[in-house]
């Protein structure tokens, strides 16, 4: 497996693909690198050299991607940030509720939790 940015990265995947599972990296910023360094999108992890897998990590550190634990930190201080200021969207983040307006009477159960029987609720 080949180790980039501290994420082993899957040999037998295609590199658009792989380099994916670095937390920071999506689609888009997979295929500008590997256009900016003329390797094929359609090559796999292990038919890459140790040459060009050197120039990818070169590549994500220079250009000044944010990614993993630096990423990570990122976004939850904003989250902290929202919580302190106690904006609306801050109180959602902190009563576990969804955020960006959806509506919470039947769904939501991924950000409520499972449910929970309400005792005397009977018709």
């Amino acid at each position: 497996m080949a180790r980039i940015a501290g994420v082993n990265v899957p040999d037998n995947k295609r590199a658009v693909i792989a380099l994916t599972y670095i937390h920071g990296i999506g689609r888009t910023s997979a295929r500008q690198i590997l256009d900016k360094l003329s390797i094929e999108r359609s090559r796999r992890m292990n038919d890459l050299s140790e040459d060009e897998l050197n120039q990818i990590r070169k590549e994500i550190e220079s250009e000044g991607y944010t990614i993993e634990g630096e990423l990570r930190r990122a976004v939850s201080m904003n989250i902290k940030r929202l919580m302190d200021m106690k904006s609306y969207r801050g109180l959602r983040h902190r009563a576990h509720l969804p955020v960006r307006g959806q509506k919470t009477k039947t769904n939501a159960r991924t950000r409520k939790g499972p449910a929970k029987p309400i005792a005397g609720k009977k018709k």
